[in-house]
């Protein structure tokens, strides 16, 4: 994983402490102007830590989403202050942030966004290609062997079921060991027995790796594989439980929430 020294700079920004991996400080996203404007995210603080598992959960509507893509820095803030791997993200250019993110940053998303003409170990290395960045040796094989996908690196998206499919979006994200792996509802598409085996990867890559992930997700069960569960109403933080916590009570957490 790049890590760059404290004193670094990047597009003129200089780059800040090293202990999160993500951090947002009271950021808010507004659409719209005028009378029609709507806050998504309302002055929200975040730190996420380094070699954690994040869930983001809330009501739909609840500015899940929209906290995730500026998270990300798949889109702006109106105001406040995003940090990814050290590096404030508000004053950067867009080919700046563009390759902030193709460098350090990972996603997977509910559609697998794969490319239907390449086979599954095309589809990892294809960033890469696209970074002009040269793969180590032996890297994509093994990520594919990682998740269990060995035997399918010449087989196409149509060739895979959609829990494969999931599992190659996964090992695309994670081939490069990004600072942050970024998750929006990855089960969301998947049968109960394939989403098991994302949640399963993902602790893994947690676990064993020492990846950071941050993931979005309407369902408790997905929500306790993570070390912390953040919950959204209304574009603020309503509520958190740190530390393990079983569906159940996430379960009634989020219905508490709901009738508030």
């Amino acid at each position: 994983m790049w890590r760059a020294p404290t004193d670094a700079k990047l597009d003129g920004m200089t780059i800040t402490s090293m202990k999160t991996a993500v951090e947002l400080r009271a950021v808010s996203k507004i659409y719209g102007t005028g009378a029609g404007a709507v806050t998504a995210l309302d002055a929200v603080d975040v730190a996420i830590a380094p070699a954690s598992f994040t869930a983001i959960m809330g009501p739909s509507g609840s500015g899940k989403s929209t906290l995730l893509h500026c998270a990300a820095g798949l889109d702006r803030a109106t105001s406040g202050d995003v940090v990814i791997d050290g590096v404030p993200i508000g004053g950067l250019s867009e080919r700046s942030l563009t390759r902030l993110r193709r460098e350090r940053v990972g996603f997977v998303f509910q559609a697998f966004n794969l490319i239907p003409a390449l086979t599954a170990e095309q589809n990892v290395v294809l960033p890469q290609r696209l970074a002009r960045r040269k793969p180590q040796p032996g890297a994509v094989r093994a990520m594919l062997a990682e998740v269990g996908l060995a035997d399918r690196a010449t087989h196409r998206p149509s060739e895979l079921s959609g829990g494969q499919q999931q599992r190659v979006a996964i090992a695309r994200a994670l081939v490069s060991r990004p600072a942050v792996l970024f998750a929006d509802e990855p089960t969301g598409a998947l049968d109960t027995s394939a989403s098991r085996d994302v949640l399963r990867l993902l602790r893994l890559a947690v676990d064993r790796h020492a990846q950071t992930v941050v993931m979005v997700t309407h369902d408790p069960y997905a929500a306790a594989h993570a070390d912390r569960v953040i919950l959204l109403k209304d574009g603020r933080i309503a509520d958190h439980l740190s530390g393990p916590a079983d569906a159940a009570e996430i379960a009634v957490r989020m219905t508490r929430l709901e009738q508030r």
